[in-house]
């Protein structure tokens, strides 16, 4: 069963989906967040599996977060910080729908929503049971830094992997410290990531784990920054068990 959903909040609207297993209940849900130029419908496999193991699932757009987002705004207005906001609000109105339950919540970020998810968890630990990262890029801040060291280098625009970035993007995560506002979260954590990732080293995940105080991480051989099929399915696996696990 698979339902659209429309939050508003800070001006704009997140579109998502919110996916129920047939039978009747009140489940445990796992909100995931998408990567970078990604969209919802990326989890859609996972949040399908989710429901036949009696497990809710929430994909939704981030604001501005890809050419092809069905919720609000700009690319160019779209940064880290705005996604965390979505994020945010979605957690808030997720956790208020009938068919959830409130203390049964969970947070999936992949890629670049695996930032976001990071920082969001530490935020909001008392709404949030558990967090799964899938190949976190928590070196979005390093990479860009480099890229730009001087602010005086940052351009209006970026055209980056088919998606423009605006000066705001870049404005907001200079001399930003990841690893001193991620880590923080007490509950369990798991991440999972491949050790052929080219865009994201496998050493991040390595770090954040090293920083929280509950945290697994499944390392996925021969696996890149996108898994293939057998590898989506591993994680759809470890994602429902863990879950099952934290909700005991």
């Amino acid at each position: 069963m698979k339902e659209i959903r429309k939050i508003e909040h800070c001006g704009r609207e997140v579109f998502g989906h919110l996916y129920f297993p047939e039978e009747e209940g009140v489940f445990p849900v796992v909100i995931f967040s998408h990567g970078y130029n990604g969209s919802g419908d990326d989890f859609a496999q996972y949040a399908e599996y989710l429901t036949r193991r009696g497990i809710a699932a929430f994909c939704y757009d981030f604001c501005g977060g890809s050419v092809r987002s069905r919720s609000s705004m700009k690319t160019t207005e779209m940064t880290i910080f705005t996604e965390k906001e979505d994020l945010c609000a979605v957690v808030s109105a997720i956790r208020k729908e009938p068919q959830i339950d409130e203390k049964r919540v969970f947070l999936f970020g992949g890629s670049q929503g695996g930032l976001v998810s990071a920082l969001t968890a530490d935020e909001t630990e008392e709404q949030v049971r558990g967090l799964i990262l899938l190949f976190p890029a928590l070196c979005i801040a390093d990479n860009w830094n480099e890229r730009f060291p001087a602010g005086t280098q940052i351009p209006e625009e970026v055209d980056f992997w088919d998606m423009k970035l605006g000066k705001g993007f870049f404005e907001s995560i200079r001399g930003f410290a990841t690893f001193g506002h991620v880590g923080h979260y007490a509950k369990n954590v798991l991440v999972m990531h491949g050790d052929c990732d080219e865009i994201v080293p496998v050493e991040y995940s390595k770090k954040v784990c090293e920083l929280y105080p509950r945290a697994k991480l499944e390392i996925f051989a021969g696996e890149g920054h996108g898994f293939t099929e057998a590898g989506n399915m591993r994680a759809a696996e470890l994602t429902a068990a863990f879950v099952e696990e934290n909700t005991k």
